[in-house]
């Protein structure tokens, strides 16, 4: 792996983005989304919009040029205003070629909105999903928007002129809007709950994840990764399980597992040689690890993410 923990969470996340159409709207509309085992990714092109959580909580306006991403464990609803009956996105049309649908009863089209989700199916420990709240929204107006503007932008050329690749082309741009979304939470790490990326957001305790991740078969010691964050190891530890949730060299074993899950389900090295490239001398040792934390045993995984 890399230096990098977002690029290394993405890749053994095996994240996936994928552009999955939008709508018009105009006079009284609702619609209800549903995320599933993908986190959904809604942003405002034109005019203005509510989000409405079905759990509770107030309304949150969505003007234009924002974008949300839900976790997808629940569904939520935008719409014109409360108290319009939504529809269920997976009953309303879809023209085949813009990939999008028509909502309400108004002739103009007041608002704009494109869709997209990142795929987490693979993502067995929720690794990205454990590391966000239950909705992030970026407001048009953050410093980063200008980015993500320009990419919705992208998005949106893609999805009118229906040019050769522009399935492909959609669906990695949905992957790029979601890592400048997760920089966005980056450098508003306060606000996350424990976890690697609120870890990554602090400073100090960042070159100390780089270390873990650039190396993770390294027998690394608190007395190392502390000096690395040119912290004591009692402040070091402290500090390191308020960011994460767990202590700094559990941290280290679950992303040592996390690691190993990813292998054992791309391809077919040796328990073996895949135990020593995590820091494992024995395989013995390396199995009831992964046991203790996977909940199955390394072969027994592997046959079952096969079948």
């Amino acid at each position: 792996m890399s230096a990098d923990p977002l690029s290394d969470a993405l890749t053994v996340a095996d994240a996936r983005g994928v552009f999955s159409g939008g709508f018009t709207a105009g006079g009284d509309w609702a619609i209800r989304l549903r995320g599933r085992d993908k986190l959904k990714v809604n942003a405002v092109v034109r005019g203005s919009c509510l989000l409405v959580s079905e759990d509770g909580g107030e309304p949150v306006r969505l003007g234009e040029g924002d974008l949300v991403v839900s976790d997808g464990r629940r569904p939520y609803v935008l719409c014109s205003a409360p108290g319009v009956a939504p529809l269920d996105s997976a009953g309303v049309a879809m023209d085949s070629g813009s990939r999008m649908a028509r909502l309400g009863d108004g002739e103009a089209d007041e608002v704009v909105c494109v869709s997209g989700h990142i795929d987490l199916s693979r993502d067995s420990g929720d690794l990205l999903r454990r590391a966000l709240p239950a909705f992030v929204h970026v407001r048009a107006d953050v410093a980063e928007a200008s980015v993500l503007r320009w990419l919705i932008g992208q998005l949106v050329g893609e999805m009118q002129a229906g040019r050769a690749g522009a399935e492909f082309a959609s669906d990695h741009l949905a992957q790029l809007m979601f890592v400048q979304v997760l920089r966005v939470c980056l450098a508003e790490a306060g606000g996350l709950p424990p976890g690697w990326l609120r870890a990554l957001g602090d400073e100090r305790l960042a070159p100390a994840l780089r270390l873990m991740h650039g190396d993770p078969g390294h027998p690394w010691q608190l007395e190392e990764l502390a000096r690395a964050a040119a912290m004591s190891r009692t402040t070091f530890a402290v500090r390191f399980k308020e960011a994460t949730g767990v202590p700094p060299l559990t941290y280290l074993l679950n992303w040592r597992m996390s690691l190993a899950a990813r292998a054992l389900r791309l391809d077919a090295t040796p328990v073996a040689a895949l135990a020593r490239s995590v820091g494992y001398t024995s395989e013995s040792a390396f199995s009831n690890a992964f046991k203790r934390t996977i909940g199955v045993a390394p072969r027994r995984y592997r046959d079952a993410v096969r079948n």
